[in-house]
């Protein structure tokens, strides 16, 4: 397992205070390459702090910020089966919001003394999907991959050419959250402005299917999806 756990405090530039969790490798010498998590419309729960200590043992300093801090008290969890209580803090959150707990997340992780200079990449799943999209149209990541990530369109698919690293999605073919259309547009946009990306659909996944504590956990396609992060990462690092 990874070494250290811990939360921290980041201040954001709207005079709010953002927790995150955090996990550092284990085994290594630092600097680290540093990846920010961007977490479901749960939480920062027990799975996404434990895909953070995953990432940690591949050698990462991992952080995953508490982006529903302006509307919920530090350290929320929301069931899986309980989506009508995510529903409240997922309105409250605005563009600006969310492009200034990226940015705090960012500067955090950047100026940090672990941290490799100019190594920074993202992931995010669900509502992190779309933020770790808007977060590539903001700052010089390395690589982003986006897990079934809704809500890109039609706001955010609009500063496609703002994109700034390789992003790699991934979508579930019985995924009913997403309409196909939607797929079929952020692919066009990308293309159009010349933007490299991978497009990676699991015909029998579903939406969540990389989560192992929810009813749509697909083991195969998590399995082979979590390879493929992990070598896109490496790939594009030495870049």
């Amino acid at each position: 397992m990874s070494g250290l756990q811990n939360f921290v405090q980041l201040p954001v530039a709207d005079g709010t205070t953002m927790q995150a969790y955090t996990s550092i490798p284990a085994h290594g010498k630092s600097p680290f390459p540093g990846l920010i998590l961007f977490q479901e419309a749960f939480g920062v729960n027990h799975h996404i702090r434990k895909l953070a200590d995953r990432f940690a043992d591949e050698g990462y300093f991992v952080i995953a910020p508490e982006l529903f801090h302006r509307t919920a008290k530090p350290g929320i969890e929301i069931d899986y089966t309980d989506f009508n209580s995510a529903m409240p803090h997922m309105r409250a959150l605005t563009t600006e919001g969310l492009e200034a707990d990226v940015q705090a997340t960012w500067d955090w992780l950047e100026n940090h003394s672990q941290v490799e200079n100019g190594k920074i990449v993202a992931t995010g799943y669900c509502l992190g999907g779309r933020v770790s999209f808007l977060a590539n149209t903001m700052l010089p990541f390395k690589a982003v991959a986006s897990y079934y990530g809704a809500g890109i369109v039609p706001d955010l698919i609009k500063r496609a050419a703002a994109i700034n690293a390789p992003h790699l999605f991934f979508w579930g073919g019985k995924d009913q959250h997403i309409p196909k259309e939607q797929i079929e547009t952020i692919k066009n946009e990308l293309t159009k402005v010349g933007k490299q990306f991978i497009n990676v659909e699991f015909s029998d996944a579903d939406h969540g299917f990389f989560c192992d504590e929810r009813a749509s956990f697909n083991a195969d396609a998590a399995e082979l999806a979590w390879g493929l992060t992990l070598e896109f990462f490496i790939q594009k690092m030495k870049l």
